[in-house]
């Protein structure tokens, strides 16, 4: 530490001695430089308003480096500052500067000052120059700058606006943009564009208004490019004067008096007003070498070209063009503009125009004035122009000639082409193919067809107008041949005779197989063996497959030595079938050798098959018809059965057989269903045909079972029938036993006075039991009884001898029609009576009437029908009010009865249908006796007993219901049958 201060203190008190030094140093260099470099003198100013250059010059001494300072006068702001060295003028010795001002010089005054610069020493500023500029006060207009400039694409301009005094500045537009500016003075303002881009015809306009757009002002710019022509070539015509030519090259955008200028060889050219690409200039003496300049305001461009006269000429075109004309050929004839061409030797064409095909025929000679053209049709209108060009050295052909057109002269048509069709009736036509106008060789006025039969040597002509290309033909005769001879006429006279001969019949077209032709774009290629016997060649003959008479048929004929042709025709149509046919061509009639199909393009067919359905059980066959040809539209590869699920169709079977047009569908269920059958070729399938059908019960099976049925049943019947037939006897027995007739003791005739009604004593019926007895049936069935007075008291119950067997009171009962309700119903007691004399024989060992027992007679459908009404319990004798009918019911064991409900009575009733029921046939006399007789009893005027041993059969099985219309004609045929039995 004291080291450090010790050192610290040394170093303060040497520095004021050494500083001081320094500055003296300083103070005699500064001062020996002031006086070395001297202040620039007579500074002036140069400006270069278009260029916006400002040369400055001034006087300065010996100092080669200077400052210069440019300052914007009004604002005192910098626009330039640089350090540089000056150029001398080493006549005058001034100093001179040259700078360029990115505004216009016209937009504001600008101060310059210069000083003298040695290294770090400068000398004074010198006196301060002012350029003036056009915003002084002075000049109060409006003003726009720079105007009508002319720049390079992609150049930046700054354009500056100087503000009428007293207004306010608005807005600078380049173009259609608001531009940015900057203020320069107190009027100025400046903006700058950046890249530029090529302006229009008239330039870019670039407009100044004031804040309320009340003044205006502006200027234009145009943007374009230097001239930079291309291919100058020179060449003379009449091997004397120049002519070059030469393209413009790129637009150089500027035009008019800013458009490019051209010289050659420091000869001016003419401005080109129709502003063409291709530029031309003339010049009289032919030189060697040619120079050409091309300049405008934005820069020049140059080109150069030398060549020999003989090597550049280019002739001018034929004058005066003639031709004279025969049938077949036409001589050429012109003449030229300059005699030089006499001596030179020539190459010319000839552009030959005829139907819209051009050819060139070439021919050549010194001094060349005419040609001969050959091989033209006759009849033909022609045009022709020429153009010639230098044989030696050739360099191009020179200008056509203006057309000329001339005709031929006609001549006689050539001879026609001649082929036949014939129809299976054999009839046929004779046909030709018409001749073309080059064929015709002039305008043809009639066909002469000549049929000619060699054996018989007979001849016929018939004419026909030109407009016919075949004449029909009879061959009525199979042993002929005739031959058929067409000629055409024209002015000039008749062509050439063709002929075909005519066989009666061709080859059986059956008996050869037909090939398939595949189109290409060739055409139909055929090929074939060759035929020794086609001495002549072949005939190709094809037509349309749907016609069968007199068809429009096309050939063509082929030389002997080939074996194959494309055909093609512009009558070849899409869908249509074509019948191709080969015939060999030989002294004798043309054969058939061989026969192809095919089409142009197979489309899918135009029409449906017709599609019917059957039922075969529970089977649908579907059949349909076979689509004509003409609508098939390509060869049917086969057929394609769907069924139809609404809007979709299911795949049954792909039928690829063409000639199988039915399809089975098998084990259907029943119900209705749709089927849709489509032919399809290799275009895809037709629109398809549908069919419905519905399946029901096979009728025929039903017929078959009702009839089988119908079979069996009148079988069992007459099995039956003749069972019972045979069993008669014990038929009857055991069914329709004899019935004992009644026997009416005493006098049963009708008093005139009128009847005591009194109770009658029942009669006993006793009950032999007999275990033997079929338990199924019962011998009687016990029914209540009840004896009531007219006052309806009851009278009880006759006792009962119990040493005696179990017996029944039968009363004889007549029963009125009408409804009577019964007061004491079956006890428990007479029920079980009933039912115990089930297995019993009956003997009746008494009958007595009652006249005032009153019984119900049973239904005899009781048994099955419990439910009918109980009005049905009364049962009417033939029609009458009443009847004979006797009636069961055991004796009761008790005095006492309960009454019940009339149901109740009837139930046991209605359980027992067994019984004897003898018929009653008893009527009262008269409707007046029937009245009287309403006060009495409802059994009045019947006989009420019956004396009879016979042993009463029980009815059938409970349940079985008795035939009530025993009068119908079954039931009385079969009891007939029986009766028959009586003895």
């Amino acid at each position: 530490m004291p080291r450090l201060g010790v050192s610290h203190s040394f170093k303060l008190k040497s520095n004021p001695v050494w500083l001081l030094c320094v500055l003296l140093g300083l103070l005699v260099i500064r001062s020996h430089a002031k006086d070395a470099l001297t202040v620039p003198q007579q500074v002036s100013l140069s400006p270069n308003l278009y260029t916006q250059q400002l040369s400055i010059s001034w006087l300065g001494g010996a100092a080669t480096t200077f400052d210069l300072m440019i300052l914007r006068t009004e604002l005192n702001e910098t626009a330039f500052y640089e350090t540089g060295t000056a150029t001398i003028n080493q006549v005058t010795g001034r100093h001179q500067w040259n700078w360029t001002s990115v505004e216009p010089l016209e937009c504001t005054s600008l101060s310059v000052r210069i000083r003298s610069r040695d290294g770090q020493t400068t000398s004074e500023w010198s006196d301060t120059q002012i350029l003036q500029g056009n915003d002084i006060p002075s000049n109060e207009k409006f003003q726009m700058y720079p105007q009508d400039r002319i720049v390079p694409v992609g150049a930046n301009t700054t354009f500056c606006c100087i503000v009428e005094e007293g207004k306010v500045f608005g807005t600078i537009h380049y173009s259609k943009i608001v531009m940015n500016t900057t203020r320069l003075s107190r009027r100025t303002y400046a903006v700058t564009v950046f890249n530029q881009e090529l302006s229009g015809n008239t330039g870019t306009n670039v407009p100044c208004s004031d804040n309320l757009k009340t003044k205006l002002t502006g200027t234009v710019v145009f943007v374009g490019k230097t001239p930079l022509p291309t291919d100058l070539v020179c060449e003379t015509r009449d091997l004397v004067s120049a002519v070059c030519r030469w393209n413009e090259g790129q637009d150089t955008h500027l035009y008019g008096k800013r458009g490019t200028r051209y010289s050659l060889n420091m000869r001016s050219c003419p401005q080109d007003k129709q502003q063409q690409k291709q530029k031309e200039c003339s010049v009289d003496m032919w030189e060697d070498n040619w120079t050409l300049l091309a300049v405008n305001p934005l820069g020049q461009y140059s080109l150069s070209d030398s060549a020999e006269l003989t090597h550049r000429v280019r002739p001018v075109a034929p004058a005066n063009v003639t031709t004279v004309v025969n049938a077949w050929n036409a001589t050429v004839l012109w003449q030229w503009e300059y005699e030089g061409y006499s001596s030179l030797a020539l190459v010319c064409q000839v552009e030959l125009t005829s139907q819209g095909s051009k050819t060139k025929r070439t021919s050549s000679g010194v001094g060349l004035r005419s040609v001969v053209l050959s091989d033209l049709y006759p009849d033909e209108d022609y045009s022709i122009q020429v153009r010639c060009g230098a044989q030696k050295n050739f360099w191009k052909w020179g200008n056509w000639s203006e057309p000329l057109t001339f005709k031929t002269n006609t001549d006689v048509p050539d001879a026609l082409d001649v082929w036949m069709w014939m129809n299976k009736d054999n009839t046929g036509q004779v046909i030709w193919k018409p001749l073309t106008r080059r064929q015709s060789h002039g305008q043809i006025t009639e066909y002469e067809v000549t049929l000619w039969t060699p054996e018989e040597n007979v001849q016929h002509t018939d004419i026909f107008p030109a407009e016919t290309s075949a004449a029909p033909i009879n061959l009525t005769r199979s042993d002929t041949k005739v031959t058929a001879t067409v000629i055409a006429k024209n002015s000039k006279g008749v062509s050439q005779p063709a002929s075909v001969l005519i066989p009666l019949h061709l080859t059986d077209v059956e008996r050869l197989a037909v090939s398939r032709a595949v189109y290409t774009d060739r055409g139909f290629p055929l090929y074939w063996q060759s035929d020794t016997n086609a001495t002549c060649g072949y005939v190709v003959e094809w037509f349309d497959a749907s016609c069968s008479q007199n068809c429009l048929v096309e050939w063509i004929k082929v030389s002997a030595g080939k074996n194959n042709i494309s055909i093609e025709s512009a009558n070849f149509k899409p869908g249509v079938r074509y019948n191709f046919s080969l015939y060999s061509c030989s002294s004798e009639a043309p054969e058939l050798l061989q026969r192809w199909q095919g089409y142009m393009q197979e489309l899918v067919p135009s029409s449906s098959v017709s599609l019917s359905t059957s039922q075969q059980d529970f089977d649908v066959v579907l059949t349909w018809g076979e689509i004509p040809l003409v609508d098939r539209r390509g060869f049917l590869l086969g057929y394609n059965v769907y069924m139809s699920n609404g809007p979709q169709l299911t795949l049954l079977a792909n039928l690829s057989d063409v000639g199988s047009r039915r399809y089975t569908v098998k084990a259907l269920s029943e119900g209705s269903y749709k089927f849709t059958v489509k032919a399809y070729t290799s275009a895809g399938e037709d629109t398809g045909a549908t069919a419905s059908i519905t399946l029901e019960p096979y009728t025929d099976w039903l017929i078959l079972e009702i009839l089988a049925s119908l079979g069996v049943t009148a079988l069992f019947l007459v099995i039956v029938t003749y069972i019972c037939y045979k069993k008669r006897k014990w038929v009857k027995k055991a069914f329709y036993p004899d019935i004992p007739e009644p026997k009416l003791p005493g006098d049963w005739s009708r008093s005139q006075g009128p009847l005591n009604v009194k109770p009658s004593p029942h009669n006993m019926v006793h009950i032999v039991e007999r275990p033997e007895w079929d338990s199924s049936k019962e011998a009687l069935v016990v029914i209540p009884e009840e004896d009531e007075d007219e006052e309806g008291q009851g009278i009880g119950d006759e006792p009962v001898d119990t040493d005696e067997p179990t017996s029944l009171r039968y009363y004889n009962q007549v029963v009125d029609e009408r409804p009577i309700r019964p007061r004491f119903p079956d006890s428990s007691d007479s029920s079980a009576s009933s039912l115990d004399s089930a297995r019993t024989d009956v003997t009746y060992t008494g009958i007595q009437t009652s006249g005032s027992s009153l019984v119900f007679q049973l239904d005899p459908q009781g048994s099955s029908d419990t439910h009918r009404p109980q009005a049905d319990l009364s049962l009417s004798c033939g029609g009458g009010g009443g009847g004979y009918r006797p009636q069961m019911q055991p004796r009761a064991h008790n005095d006492g009865f309960d009454l019940a409900s009339p149901e109740s009575f009837l139930e046991p009733q209605a359980a027992s249908s067994g019984g004897y029921k003898p018929q009653c046939s008893w009527h009262l006399d008269s409707p007046e006796e029937a009245e009287e007789s309403a006060g009495l009893a409802p059994s009045l005027g019947s006989p009420t007993s019956v004396a009879s041993t016979q042993f009463l059969l029980p009815d059938g099985e409970e349940h079985t219901e008795e035939k009530r219309q025993l009068s119908s004609s079954p039931a009385t045929w079969f009891t007939n049958l029986l009766s028959s039995t009586k003895p």
